[in-house]
Parts: C-alpha cells; structure tokens; sequence
C-alpha cells in the first residue's frame, strides 16, 4: 500500500496536514530526521505510516507511560498489532512481551527511554526487524533543554544494534540551540531538520495584569462559550478554583495527578465529552488529549517556561477557529517564580540526605539496587523523614536529571495473571486440589490468552461470579502464586522509581558543579524569557513566541492583546515599525522633547508620529527625563 492508502484505511483520512508528507517520505528513503510540530499537529502518523508501509517492527521511545498506553490502545483499535513495555511491569511480564516482539508480527514496541539500559532489551532489539527508531518528546535529550532526562542519551546506542535504521525525532518544543543539540546526540548522519511554522493563525493570546484574577477568570469563563482549561500550579488550588466557578454557576470540574485513575479518566472523560465545560487542572492534564474544540485555555500562574506555556496555550483552537490563550499575571507572581526557581535547586546536603532517606524509605542496602523498581508514595516518605515535600521533589529531579534513578508520573495499572502450568498440569491440580476448582474455572472462562501472556484481569467481577468478596479472591490468587500455579500482580496506580545504578554511600554522591552552574543559568534564561513575555507591553504576542522558538520572521497576529492596542492608532505596521525605529535611534545619544522627536522623524506625519509616541509612553518604553524630555527606557 501506499503511504496515502494506509493513511486513508487506518485514519480515514484522504490527505495530509501539513508537513506530515515531507517527514514521511523523509523517513521512508532512510534520512535521519527531526520533525518539529506544534502541539495537536499530528506527530504520531509521521512514524506510524512509515513503520505500516515497510516491512518490520518500529520500536518507539516515550517517556509518558499514560501516551504510550493511548497511543496502544488507538493503534489496536485500528487493528494494528503494538505492544508498551514499561517500569509498571514486572521481570516475566517484560520478558514475555519482549520474545512476541521478536517472534510475534507486532508492528510498534513503545519503550520508556530507561528500558533500552537493560542487556536483556538489548538483545531482545537485536534480535528484532526494526524499520524505524522514533524518539518522542526529543528535546527531553538535550541537557540545556527544558526537560532533561539522562536515559534519553542511551538511544543513541541503538545505532549499535541496528546502525541501518533511520531515526526520527520528534518534538513540539525545541530552541534552535535544542533542536541543533538533539541532532548531535542522536549521531545524525547528516543535520536534517523539518520544521512546520509554530504560528497559530486563529489564537489569540493574552496577558492580562490583573490582581483580582478570579474576578477576570469568571469575566473570560462568562463571556465565552465552549470548552476550556485552566491550568494553576497546584493541585489544592485545582479544587479552590472549580468550587469557585460551580458557586458562579459554571459547570466545572478539577484534574490532578493526585486523584484516583478512575477518578481522572470519569473527569477527563466529562470534559471531553462536553459534560463539563471548565477543567482546572495542574499540568498533569492534556498530554494525549486531542479535544478540538477548546475555545480558551487560561493560566492563573505563571508555568515554568515559554516552552511549557506554548504546549499548554496550544491546547486551544485545534479546529482552527478562534480562540483564546490567556495569562493572567501580577507583580507577585514575579517573586513567586523567582523564589521558586531557587529552591529548585538544592545544596549539597539536602540532596545527600533525600538520597539517604530514599535508601532507607526502600531498605536498600549499598551495593543493590540496579534496576529495582518500587512504588513510591512521596507524601508518606515525607512525613516519615520530617522533609518538606517541595523540598524533597526538588532534590530527587536533582539526583534523576544526575542518573541516580527516575521517577514516572502515578499511573494506573490493572491486575494481571499469568498461569504459569500449562493446560494438561492445571487441569491435574484442580483435580487433587477441589477447593480451587470453580474458581481457576471461572478464571479460565473469563479471560483468554492466560497461558501465553500476562492478561489484565478484574477482582471484583470474578466477586460477583463466584460469590465472594473483593478481598477473597485477591487472597486466593496470592494463595495460588504461592504454590507456583500463576503469577499475579495486583493493581497500582502509585508513582514508581526505578534505580539506574546500585545503591552507593550518600556521601559519595557527586554532581558536576560546572553542570550544576550551567543547568541553573539556563534554567534562569527560561525563566527570564517567561517573565518577560508576561511583562512585555509593546511587541506582538505571537511574534515573541515565535522568535523563542527561532522563527524571526513572522508577522504581527493582529489578534493578541497587544496588537489590538496598536490597530487602535490607525497606522500599518511598517508606518508604526518606521517611526519607532526612527524615535529609538534619534534618542540613543541623548533625551529629546517631544518637539524635537516630530521634527527629527522623517517621512511621517506629525500626527502619526504623536500617535506612536503616546504608545510608546502608554507602553512605558518611552519614560520622562528632566526637563519635559523622553528617553527609551531600556
């Protein structure tokens, strides 16, 4: 089939957005490639057509186990065999999946990018028919990036095993610097970036300087229709703020990773499917969602970075009709980040000590510990260790962005069983061992495949068959494991933490104090663009998210808060660019009177050019001197 075939049989789709064609083709005639897409701009299709087109297997890295699952469950929806092995799984249950892969006709392995460490998924890779290496979520390998993540720079090694097989990259949120990064550490034969224009035609963006932010968040709320999200820092801040918009008679609902999967999916779900109109959330919510019809998505705090505001916003408007992207920001919201920025990073001590802490939480003794994977429930480890939890998150992002361990998001995981006997030895137990009959019957009868793989069963519904209690057969299971008749991995939903290395003497503990130094700037220069963006009152909204993400070219939006107050004075903007220019390089030398700015501006109007002039006053990019003289304020 052809690449516009197999789009339009498993998507239904007759043609491509965008740049999905180039990456496609690019991919399929053996170029390494890094395709840079806006949030909602299809990603995903640019390695799931190659991989269908061509013969073999497409092992995809994801360090987001809730995507990986969507992006499974989608492709089998469709028919299409795939298969996610993550920290949430066991040694068996890894190993089985591991060998269908190999000798199954799966056509997509998602990998968390701390699996590929692993000899045995290395020899299991080599093994393999891989057509296609993507990496999602790219930029998380670049140390300068936004989201560093120390197991992203292993991919490379898996030119080793299959050093013919192209690599595609892809990611909503790359710098130039990052994006140039990401080439390198993933050995590109050759720089081969494929970019679409990050510019959003139909959304307007917004920064609103407002003390009362809830009084302007019910205005915005009240005065759209649809759908929106609003996204706080917190998750006690995600029920304070929906209470507020239910009292104000808005349908809304809040989201955090803190709530019960089952919770989650019902609130998500409600949402998405228009049941709840306003979601407020912290940002564990969106990743995967791809709801069309969001008519604003509002910020009442500031995020961490412009690359994190842009993927948020860009939550807004994917049916391409206008829409709103609002922050609401105010002078303390200024301390807030700064003061949040410098507790992101730990001294020494504080990070030597969580480390210690985690050691005992675990009982892991030096010398163990590789490759361990265990629940984790920050709030319980906290309290046991007398640590502040926002000081403790903090060291462990420390010591994870170090390659100690890492640390997955709380994920939902059903129970699993696994008969580890096969039909003719099970059927002899129930023989001798009556007590267990019905049940193992039951079992069998309810769920298929219990031989060969790990299957995703439900306590409670196996309950109501054979009339007992939840806890009961959570009992027998436990008891049938213990006589080696299964295997059974009763359901999580805890945050997990996987050590990379063994466990080493706390004091031992080194970080790079020249990384440490550099990581830090950067992480400064992020915030600075961020708080810069929220302060900035004369350049066009788009445009400075634009030039962010090295697109120095663009236009004026002619929509954002901004360029509404420049349409008001009439003027194009190469007469507005004109005369600015002209005032900002008339005024480097020394203050002028306003007189004397008109008289030295050529080719404008003196009305035109008084216009520009009380702009740039509102705008407080032209400021007072003495004597009644402007200066530009730097």
């Amino acid at each position: 089939m052809t690449i516009q075939q197999i789009l339009l049989k498993y998507w239904g789709y007759s043609q491509f957005r965008p740049l999905q064609e180039d990456i496609i083709n690019s991919v399929i005639g053996g170029n390494d490639t890094l395709a840079l897409m806006p949030t909602g701009g299809g990603k995903s299709i640019c390695f799931q057509i190659p991989s269908l087109a061509k013969d073999g297997i497409c092992i995809v890295i994801s360090p987001l186990i809730a995507l990986m699952k969507d992006q499974v469950e989608n492709l089998k929806a469709k028919g299409i065999r795939a298969m996610a092995i993550n920290s949430v799984m066991n040694k068996k249950e890894i190993d089985i999946a591991f060998d269908n892969c190999v000798h199954g006709d799966y056509k997509f392995l998602y990998l968390s990018p701390e699996r590929i460490e692993t000899e045995l998924a290395r020899v299991r890779i080599q093994k393999m028919k891989v057509n296609l290496i993507a990496v999602d979520e790219a930029h998380c390998i670049s140390q300068w990036g936004y989201d560093f993540r120390p197991s992203y720079l292993k991919i490379a090694e898996l030119r080793d095993l299959h050093p013919k097989v192209p690599i595609l990259a892809l990611t909503a949120t790359a710098t130039p610097e990052v994006a140039k990064d990401i080439q390198q550490k993933l050995f590109f034969k050759k720089e081969n970036l494929l970019r679409k224009s990050f510019e959003r035609k139909n959304l307007a963006y917004y920064v609103i300087h407002e003390e009362d932010k809830m009084k302007y968040l019910l205005k915005i709320a009240t005065k759209n229709n649809g759908t929106g999200i609003v996204y706080v820092r917190n998750r006690k801040k995600t029920q304070e703020v929906a209470s507020f918009l239910q009292r104000n008679n808005i349908t809304a609902d809040f989201y955090h990773a803190g709530l019960e999967a089952n919770k989650r999916d019902e609130k998500q779900d409600a949402w998405i499917n228009n049941k709840t109109r306003v979601i407020v959330c912290t940002n564990a919510f969106g990743m995967g969602i791809d709801k069309a019809d969001v008519r604003f998505v509002i910020h009442l705090d500031l995020p961490d970075c412009l690359e994190a505001y842009f993927q948020e916003a860009g939550r807004a408007g994917r049916d391409e009709k206008k829409s709103f992207a609002v922050l609401l920001y105010n002078d303390a919201d200024k301390i807030d980040m700064q003061h949040n920025h410098e507790i992101s990073f730990p001294n020494m001590d504080e990070v030597r000590a969580t480390y210690q802490a985690l050691a005992n939480y675990f009982q892991l003794p030096i010398g163990t510990g590789n490759g361990t994977t265990l629940d984790f429930d920050i709030h319980d480890f906290c309290s046991r260790y007398n640590l502040k939890p926002l000081n403790a998150i903090n060291a462990i992002k420390l010591l994870e962005r170090e390659g100690y361990f890492v640390m997955t998001d709380s994920f939902y995981q059903p129970s699993r069983v696994h008969f580890l006997l096969n039909k003719e030895e099970l059927y002899k137990f129930q023989v001798e061992n009556v007590q267990y009959d019905e049940f193992i019957k039951v079992v069998l009868r309810s769920y298929s495949g219990v031989f060969d793989s790990y299957v995703k069963i439900a306590e409670k519904e196996i309950a109501k068959r054979i009339g007992k209690t939840f806890e009961e057969v959570k009992t027998i299971f436990s008891e049938l494991e213990k006589r080696e008749i299964l295997t059974y991995l009763p359901q999580t939903e805890m945050p997990r933490i996987t050590f990379l290395s063994e466990r080493i003497n706390a004091k031992d503990i080194l970080i790079s104090p020249e990384n440490l130094k550099k990581r830090k700037e950067k992480s400064e220069e992020r915030m600075n663009a961020m708080i810069h963006y929220a302060t900035s009152k004369t350049k066009c909204r788009s445009q400075m998210l634009l030039s962010y993400f090295g697109e120095t070219d663009s236009y004026r939006c002619g929509i954002c808060d901004i360029c509404l107050e420049r349409n008001k004075l009439e003027l194009s903007n190469l007469e507005f660019e004109s005369v600015s220019e002209q005032i900002k390089k008339n005024l480097s030398s020394h203050p002028l009177t306003l007189i004397e700015i008109v008289d030295t501006v050529k080719n404008s109007s003196v009305d035109k050019t008084i216009k520009v002039v009380q702009w740039l006053i509102d705008n407080e990019k032209l400021i007072y001197f003495e004597d009644n003289k402007l200066t530009w304020h730097k």
